[in-house]
């Protein structure tokens, strides 16, 4: 079965600094795989490699058997990849509709108009009501973005990827900044709006070890640039050399 994400061997360095060495991995269809790790480790090289950001030094990125290498976000987002850009951070002042609308338009390679002429698009209309409806934000369409929750912030983010229709999304600590309480309800609105949308695979980059271990299929460790493992959850968390290597002897770092 063709992987969804393959890399092979793939590096990054930056003159004599390598930030990423050797690291061959794969993401098949139905999993939600997590990439954890200490400060430094490479998650972000590798994740900026994987969503094309980056052209790596050594080896090759795949997505369904196509290379994919540095080719770009806006290019592998049409192949079908999208990865949560925190539109919100960029844009405050725009409403939660604008912020999801402007989404729905790079993906349908629509002419930029004036945002407020949007609105009078039937289709987008149609699709900005379909992607808040999965993520429970109906009722926040004409909130500016700065006057959301943080957890409905978080929710805007990925909504504004799953917008794009992507077969694959990465998620870069999509809770960060949410209260204990409400992580998991994040996750779980998350997981069900994937499955409503057809996503075939997850990427999760996360530091809570306890959400780790709550959804992931597999987690892809990295220490120092270098793959350290590639383990269901079972027996990654059973292995306290990985535990203190990867996290430290706290359950979160």
């Amino acid at each position: 079965m063709t992987a969804l994400f393959e890399t092979t061997r793939l590096g990054k360095s930056y003159g004599m600094l390598k930030a990423l060495e050797d690291v061959t991995l794969a993401i098949h269809e139905g999993e939600l795989v997590s990439i954890v790790g200490p400060n430094g480790a490479g998650k972000t090289t590798l994740v900026n490699l994987l969503t094309g950001l980056m052209a790596p030094t050594a080896g090759d990125v795949r997505f369904l058997g196509e290379s994919v290498a540095g080719i770009g976000p806006v290019e592998l987002a049409d192949r079908g990849v999208a990865r949560a850009f925190q539109l919100i951070q960029i844009f405050p002042q725009l409403s939660v509709a604008e912020t999801i609308a402007a989404a729905v338009v790079s993906r349908q390679k629509k002419r930029w108009r004036l945002l407020a002429r949007l609105a009078g698009d039937a289709e987008i209309s149609r699709r900005v009501a379909e992607v808040a409806e999965i993520f429970g934000l109906s009722s926040r369409l004409d909130t500016p973005s700065a006057n959301l929750s943080q957890g409905e912030k978080k929710l805007l983010d990925v909504a504004s990827a799953f917008a794009l229709d992507p077969q694959v999304i990465l998620l870069d600590e999509p809770t960060s900044g949410v209260s204990t309480a409400d992580k998991h309800g994040i996750m779980n609105t998350l997981i069900d709006a994937a499955k409503a949308a057809g996503v075939k695979g997850i990427v999760l980059v996360e530091h809570d070890m306890d959400l780790v271990a709550a959804y992931s299929h597999r987690i892809i460790a990295l220490s120092e640039g270098r793959l350290l493992a590639d383990l269901p959850p079972a027996r990654f968390f059973a292995d306290p050399h990985l535990i203190e290597t990867v996290i430290g002897k706290r359950r979160h770092n």
